[in-house]
């Protein structure tokens, strides 16, 4: 009983932090500084208790033994990733909206003419059917002076034709030198020796669309003459590979929305906001002033936000959903893209512009820097530690935290809970735990390497393109990421289930921590069994935008009648109401901003019918393609629902069982 008593008492903090947060969080402000600064630097604060606590009593003491040199290797990096967590913290104690300052400095230029303004599509080897998105999209935007250049390091001819077809300028290059840095550069020179030069230039990647106000709201912000560049968030309408393969496109936002929603307001608000590439407009005399797009890292945004600084341009943030665009769709190319901002991040931290090197960076950005460092060389060595560190246990008899569970439950579970609920209050509940780790835990092996070979040897790397679009439709298993988690799981399996044929007993060789260890390999199971899901793609159906639904008026067949437009995509809608026609019937219907859309009956059910359209004309099409992907709002989902979540999973489960 005694065991119990002990767990009693030391559940009084934790119980004591969850009932605080339930009685008074519900009245806070999620934007109160003061707030932000007691929840955040009360995590700290236990924090540090907790990793004191670690260094104090539960690593075996100093030696050349392998006890010694796992137990402090691995609390070594656990104050790492604390570390890093602490800085992370500090700069989330502060957060900004510059939406009212937006309202408040529209169409800056009164009566002059309004800015003009070069959009610049970066392109390589993206398929027609993106590309025309994007450049539809761009030409719909609302500016009275912009032109819209499209820039093919493919050297395609089809895309020169659709370009022209679409009203944009197409440009290409001898060679590929420098990859985006240098296709964008190549258009800065083009652009400095028209008769009218922009007064700031816009830049897209090939996949994403921007809104029709993009440019409107924007441009705002440089009624500020310190502001350089203006960067926007990214927001997809398609979900990523977690999402997907877990079937939570409905219940989970996509692994970015921390990042943009809540990480980049923060950093904002101190001032160290940084590029992010795509959906960013920047001032022509700024870039004039630094020479255009350094080329030194494959993660060039970040590195131009660093030489803006240095000669006085600052760059801001302003999280409103101005574009929409593909997330990576697979599991491999979500893991290739962080591999490779994790390496562009090593190769600044390695150049010039360093936090640790001699230059004009202000204290604040060689903070924000070695913030962003610390996350990418801590968190993902730190989540494979975390997988085998119980496997040293049970296969070696090494206990690596040798801790009882009341001890456990009085120093970790109150840094872990103040670490969730403060954190889940900011973002609206987009931190669920397993979920988190498995995002970590699925390039975790990729990113160290990437952060190593970066710091290692910067130079001599070559920017590679994450692939978008494809053929989607049938189920790929990502073996050279998934046999890795498996060999893991089996291992600990076996550690759970068959310790004695490693010589290990569970009794005897863990001390008090045996119960941590066991707790430990269970949640690590399944997070490997989640993991391992999300190696299995899906497939997917037909990329559309979400649409709301709008009244229409459905004729065929002498038959008129008004209905609603349920769904509707390029290719195909949904149609509620109208007059009862049967499949093979031709149709029309009116969709508002585009015009009237012609095509057959295809499917008749009990509450609607799907039509497929004809072949449209090219200004229809156009105009399709941007009523779809140009309005103003978030694409996707943006905050959680446990429910859904849990929805889903226990659907991908039993899809999981039916299919074996």
């Amino acid at each position: 009983m005694w065991v119990f008593d002990e767990i009693g008492a030391a559940l009084g903090l934790p119980l004591l932090i969850v009932g605080l947060a339930l009685l008074l969080l519900p009245f806070l402000p999620s934007h109160a500084v003061l707030v932000r600064v007691l929840l955040f630097g009360g995590a700290i604060l236990l924090g540090w208790r907790y990793m004191a606590w670690r260094f104090r009593e539960t690593i075996p003491p100093p030696g050349l033994d392998l006890d010694a040199l796992v137990g402090w290797s691995f609390a070594l990096l656990e104050a790492l990733t604390l570390l890093s967590a602490s800085l992370a913290f500090a700069i989330l104690t502060r957060t900004r909206n510059r939406s009212p300052e937006v309202d408040a400095h529209l169409g800056w230029w009164g009566q002059a003419p309004a800015p003009m303004v070069d959009v610049l599509i970066a392109t390589y080897n993206e398929e027609a059917a993106i590309l025309e998105r994007t450049i539809a999209g761009a030409m719909a935007i609302d500016h009275p002076r912009k032109r819209i250049w499209v820039l093919d390091d493919g050297r395609r001819e089809w895309l020169r034709e659709l370009s022209e077809r679409l009203g944009a300028r197409y440009l290409t290059r001898p060679d590929n030198a420098h990859a985006k840095a240098g296709n964008i550069n190549h258009a800065l020179a083009v652009l400095r020796g028209l008769p009218e030069p922009p007064d700031f230039i816009a830049v897209l990647d090939a996949d994403f669309v921007p809104h029709r106000d993009f440019l409107t709201r924007g441009l705002a912000l440089f009624h500020d003459e310190k502001v350089g560049l203006v960067q926007t968030p990214q927001h997809f309408f398609n979900p990523d590979p977690i999402q997907h393969n877990l079937g939570l496109g409905r219940a989970y936002p996509d692994e970015q929305r921390f990042f943009f929603d809540h990480v980049q307001p923060a950093r904002d608000a101190w001032g160290i906001a940084f590029c992010c590439g795509t959906s960013s407009i920047m001032r022509w005399t700024a870039l004039e002033r630094i020479g255009g797009f350094p080329v030194d890292s494959v993660t060039e945004d970040y590195l131009l936000t660093l030489r803006l600084q240095e000669e006085g341009f600052s760059t801001v943030y302003l999280n409103e959903p101005l574009s929409e665009g593909l997330a990576p769709e697979g599991v491999g190319e979500y893991v290739s893209q962080r591999a490779r901002w994790c390496l562009g991040l090593m190769q600044i931290v390695r150049s010039r512009l360093g936090p640790f090197s001699r230059n004009r960076l202000r204290l604040r950005d060689r903070i924000g820097l070695i913030d962003s460092c610390l996350f990418w060389v801590a968190t993902y060595p730190f989540r494979i530690a975390c997988l085998l560190v119980p496997l040293a246990y049970w296969f070696f008899g090494i206990t690596v935290v040798d801790a009882s569970v009341p001890e456990v439950i009085a120093y970790f579970l109150p840094y872990y809970l103040a670490m969730l609920i403060a954190l889940n209050w900011i973002t609206g509940g987009l931190i669920v735990p397993v979920l988190n780790d498995v995002s970590t835990l699925l390039g975790a092996k990729e990113i160290t390497r990437a952060g190593l070979i970066g710091l290692i040897r910067p130079k001599g790397h070559k920017f590679r393109v994450t692939a978008k679009g494809g053929n989607r439709k049938r189920v790929v298993v990502q073996w050279p990421l998934r046999w890795p988690l498996l060999i893991v799981f089996l291992l600990t399996v076996a550690g759970l289930l068959f310790s004695p044929i490693t010589g290990i007993t569970f009794d005897r060789d863990a001390g008090e921590g045996k119960w941590v260890v066991l707790a430990w390999s269970v949640y690590n199971l399944v997070v490997l069994a989640a993991a391992m899901a999300v190696c299995i793609e899906l497939p997917r159906a037909g990329l559309g935008a979400r649409f709301e639904p709008e009244r229409t008026r459905m004729e065929g067949l002498g038959l008129s009648g008004p209905a609603w437009i349920m769904r509707l995509t390029l290719e195909d809608a949904w149609v509620r109401g109208g007059p009862r026609l049967p499949v093979g019937a031709p149709v029309t219907i009116q969709v508002v901003g585009v015009g009237v859309l012609r095509g057959v009956v295809i499917r008749v059910e009990l509450g609607g019918c799907a039509v497929r359209f004809s072949e449209m004309d090219p200004p229809l099409r156009a105009r399709l393609l941007a009523r779809l992907h140009t309005a103003s709002r978030a694409p996707g989902v943006t905050r959680t629902s446990l429910e859904g979540v849990l929805r889903g999973l226990l659907r991908r489960v039993e899809r999981a069982n039916s299919t074996r």
